[in-house]
């Protein structure tokens, strides 16, 4: 039987888009394995307790503020090149690379090193509107960003970070690295069998 043109037509474009179709989804899952979200470290008040100083767990487990221009801060402005991880699960957030003096008296970066270790979230607290910054990994409070302030930075945005928040540590310190990293690796199995446990008892 002979087809004519609109017909070769018709049939060819189906064909071509059930092939975009199939192919755009097994690309995508193939996307979202590579992008495998990690489980959040989950700590009781005890737990954090144990591992950070007063002051720490202040700020980062009860969303505390240090005090402007005070030790902390003059101890950030002598700090040179390296990177700060966060003091509660090591992991990257920022980088003396994004540093700059904004004059605020807290600790100023432009960007986050990895913006995937830090979330943003509206803040409405002590009747104020503004976007609260968190570690993506264990949502221990780490300060606040601001943007159109008009500094002449590549983003114009000033993440004001308590020191608190933040582990720094300077090139070279790859043995003080590598234990952050290692024990950061541990609390995410530790959050694994944890979350792992509570869906076992749910389900009994």
């Amino acid at each position: 039987m002979m087809m004519n043109r609109r017909t070769i037509f018709f049939t060819g474009t189906v064909t071509a888009v059930y092939y975009l179709s199939v192919k755009s989804a097994f690309s995508g899952t193939k996307e979202k394995a590579v992008e495998t979200k990690q489980p959040k470290i989950v700590k009781t008040d005890k737990e954090w307790k144990e591992q950070l100083t007063e002051e720490q767990f202040r700020v980062t487990r009860k969303a505390g503020t240090e005090r402007p221009f005070g030790k902390a801060y003059e101890e950030f402005k002598k700090q040179g090149e390296g990177t700060y991880y966060c003091v509660c699960c090591d992991k990257e957030l920022f980088s003396s690379s994004e540093k700059f003096n904004s004059g605020c008296g807290w600790p100023s970066f432009y960007d986050p090193s990895k913006p995937h270790n830090v979330v943003e979230k509206r803040d409405v607290s002590h009747g104020m509107e503004r976007v609260e910054v968190l570690c993506a990994h264990c949502d221990a409070h780490l300060g606040h960003v601001f943007t159109g302030e008009g500094f002449s930075t590549p983003t114009d945005k000033r993440y004001c970070i308590n020191m608190a928040a933040l582990r720094f540590v300077e090139p070279g310190g790859e043995d003080e690295k590598k234990t952050a990293e290692e024990k950061a690796e541990k609390d995410d199995t530790v959050s694994e069998e944890k979350e792992k446990e509570t869906k076992t008892a749910s389900k009994d």
